[in-house]
């Protein structure tokens, strides 16, 4: 393993694959879509990680009305909400959100409000007191406006920002946001994020004496 420190003065942070291990759910909701739209589950899945559900359903049926879209997502973020079995924190989420309690971060998900509090709260980790999901965007990742919005809440500027993220509309939008972004997980991998983790076990979050946090990442 490699060591790498990053510094920055906020921390943005997406939920589902990054604090919170939510495939099983996303999985079984998804593949019940799917086979009822005639598609197959296994390609769509390849697709649904980091958006939200209607901006999944305008890749997937690109000739459907949009209106159809955002009528089953209604009827997916609620069934998604109702199912948090299998739901656990990621590798080292717990003693890392511990470690950011005091620092400037905000959590910035495609999730709706409803969604992300049911699974933080089924994962047990501390719901961020600054916030950015899917209500308060107009656009879903990879459109960086939740970063942008997340870190404009916290009072600093897209350079001073570092974004958390698994999947490629996720890192995308961190990118297009302007900020550095710490891959975590598998889908991350191959996606070329300044830094790679398997998990947050391999993150040590240091607050320096000027105010900024530096992380010490031990990369996979």
């Amino acid at each position: 393993m490699s060591a790498t420190v990053l510094t920055a003065s906020a921390l943005l942070l997406d939920m589902d694959g990054t604090l919170v291990n939510s495939d099983a759910v996303v999985e079984r909701c998804w593949r019940r879509w799917a086979i009822k739209h005639g598609l197959d589950p296994e390609a769509a899945l390849k697709v649904v990680h980091g958006r939200q559900g209607y901006a999944t359903m305008a890749v997937l049926l690109p000739d459907r009305p949009v209106e159809e879209n955002y009528a089953d997502n209604r009827v997916m973020l609620a069934e998604e909400t109702a199912d948090v079995d299998g739901v656990v924190p990621i590798g080292g989420a717990p003693a890392f959100m511990a470690a950011i309690a005091g620092l400037p971060h905000a959590l910035v998900t495609s999730a709706d409000s409803a969604l992300a509090t049911a699974r933080m709260g089924a994962a047990a980790l501390p719901m961020p007191a600054v916030r950015v999901t899917a209500e308060q965007v107009g656009a879903s990742k990879p459109d960086p406006e939740g970063f942008l919005k997340g870190a404009a809440e916290l009072g600093f500027g897209a350079a001073d920002c570092i974004v958390f993220e698994d999947s490629e509309a996720g890192i995308a939008a961190g990118r297009a946001a302007g900020m550095r972004v710490v891959g975590v997980g598998p889908r991350a991998a191959a996606l070329s994020p300044d830094a790679h983790v398997e998990d947050l076990t391999q993150i040590r979050v240091e607050a320096a004496g000027d105010g900024t946090i530096r992380l010490h990442i031990s990369e996979a």
